[in-house]
């Protein structure tokens, strides 16, 4: 049997870093963002949706989704975001399942679901636990503006198009608290396998 976690955070949160320690302790994770750039990819069923809504002005010259271009789109327009999710959803959900079954029959003891929107998307009947990275606002913020040379207005509209880490955290089976070091926050990450019964090596 194969236990399926559902890793998420905000944005900014250190889910990445997470996920990344997972990955070196040989767990299969399965990444919605990965998989969601593959579904959009040139000849995919999404993008053919994806053109025929937002029209060919968001493509780069080589033809694929040109990603900022869309982002800046639907960034500031929930009812664009939401069409947007309602054309790769599926599509992603499609891929991430497949992957999880090929886990599954490898006999892998766990699988790791790294899921943004985990919660927004309503996702969770894919997962059996769920753990969430959570970092304080202002150092979320202030991640945020360093990593992706943001103005502050531009990390608070994209922090805010997500649903609060202080309600997501009512939601998980578990949080890890990322405002510390890297090595607090991996002790807190084996104690909730352990927990779990997922005992590492």
């Amino acid at each position: 049997m194969s236990l399926v976690i559902g890793l998420t955070g905000g944005i900014a949160s250190g889910k990445s870093t997470v996920s990344n320690m997972l990955k070196e302790m040989s767990i299969t994770v399965i990444d919605a963002d990965v998989e969601a750039r593959l579904a959009v990819m040139k000849g995919e069923p999404a993008y053919q949706k994806i053109l025929a809504e937002f029209g060919d002005d968001i493509l780069l010259e080589t033809g694929e989704i040109d990603r900022q271009k869309l982002g800046a789109i639907i960034f500031h327009q929930a009812d664009r975001r939401q069409r947007l999710n309602e054309i790769t959803h599926p599509e992603v959900r499609r891929r991430m399942r497949q992957q999880v079954e090929t886990a599954k029959q490898n006999n892998e003891g766990i699988v790791v679901l790294d899921i943004p929107l985990l919660f927004e998307s309503k996702l969770t009947a894919m997962v059996e636990k769920t753990i969430l990275v959570y970092v304080d606002s202002d150092i979320q913020l202030q991640r945020l503006v360093e990593r992706n040379n943001l103005t502050h207005a531009d990390a608070e509209a994209r922090i805010n198009s997500q649903m609060p880490l202080s309600e997501k955290i009512k939601l998980a089976d578990a949080v890890i608290n990322n405002n510390g070091t890297l090595e607090e926050t991996k002790q807190q990450l084996l104690m909730i396998l352990a927990k779990w019964g997922i005992k590492q090596e």
